[in-house]
């Protein structure tokens, strides 16, 4: 029996409460989902008539029109809160205090604001009538601090070792930043950057607050000005729009994997050779190798 570090493992009864645990555990959520299904059903929300409205083209368009009006606010937000995240980064681990500080206080005060304040301030004290601006600006403030402060993080993540290389070649701090450490950071913090762009994907959803027809608020207004039946059909707008989000998340989840699975595999860009690979001859020994720069060691092993 193999112990972690984090905790032993499991024994004979161990496993077996764990499996008790796991069973009931699933038959109580599946009997929430059956009574929350039984309900919705008893009061008519899922009737074939509430799902049948998403077949006007009418509905289908304002919503394929959110769907691109999210999708502009996310662009504008996502490339604002990463420009804004490498400056404020830099300014962070700037040798001048007066611009460290500002950074700081910068990131500091706008991390701890709620996001919906922020959006709202801009909306009012700027872009009152400009509400796709004001929504893209308020979400590039606060991600962009939070991007900063990932960026920040990559950089100190970098073997000193190649900062002290890099000034011995005669690099200026400029150069030092720009053409060794961020590329290095950005690669190593990828996927915490995309991950939190998922978070601005989803945050977009705060445009309801200053009437941008985004995907929420236009739900709100199909769900609010159809009635079927008697009843205004919220919750298949809910499940419709809600569907659109996940996919949309998912999508830039699934980019992050992909792109962590693809820097694991190009970590080192150096492509080994398989010796004694079935079908092939064997390299005689003592031969020149292209990597080792001379003839190779004794017993034919050459230096990479």
């Amino acid at each position: 029996m193999s112990a972690s570090v984090l905790f032993d493992a499991p024994g004979p009864k161990a496993k077996v409460r764990n499996r008790i645990y796991a069973v009931v555990g699933t038959l109580v959520i599946l009997a929430l989902l059956g009574i929350s299904i039984s309900r919705l059903s008893a009061k008519g929300h899922l009737a074939p008539e509430m799902w049948d409205i998403f077949n006007y083209s009418g509905i289908r368009q304002n919503i394929a029109d959110a769907l691109v009006a999210t999708l502009k606010a996310f662009g504008l937000a996502a490339v604002g809160s990463l420009v804004l995240g490498v400056l404020l980064a830099v300014a962070r681990l700037s040798d001048h205090k007066p611009v460290r500080w500002a950074a700081t206080a910068f990131v500091e005060i706008f991390r701890s604001l709620p996001l919906l304040i922020t959006i709202y301030a801009v909306w009012v004290g700027f872009l009152t009538d400009y509400s796709m601006w004001a929504l893209a600006l308020g979400l590039s403030i606060y991600n962009g601090c939070v991007q900063a402060e990932v960026l920040r993080a990559g950089v100190n993540a970098v073997p000193r070792g190649q900062r002290e290389a890099a000034y011995a070649l005669g690099m200026t701090k400029t150069q030092v930043m720009v053409t060794v450490l961020l590329p290095q950071a950005i690669r190593a913090m990828l996927p915490t950057i995309i991950s939190q762009l998922v978070v601005t994907l989803k945050d977009t959803s705060l445009g309801f607050v200053i009437l941008y027809p985004e995907l929420l608020q236009t739900a709100r207004l199909i769900a609010s000005n159809t009635l079927v039946n008697g009843q205004y059909p919220y919750v298949s707008t809910i499940v419709v729009v809600g569907t659109i989000y996940i996919a949309l998340c998912l999508a830039l989840s699934g980019l992050a994997t992909w792109i962590e699975k693809r820097g694991r595999r190009a970590k080192t860009g150096i492509s080994v050779a398989h010796a004694g690979a079935p079908g092939t001859e064997a390299e005689p020994a003592g031969a020149d190798t292209p990597t080792s720069g001379g003839p190779a060691d004794g017993g034919g092993i050459a230096k990479i």
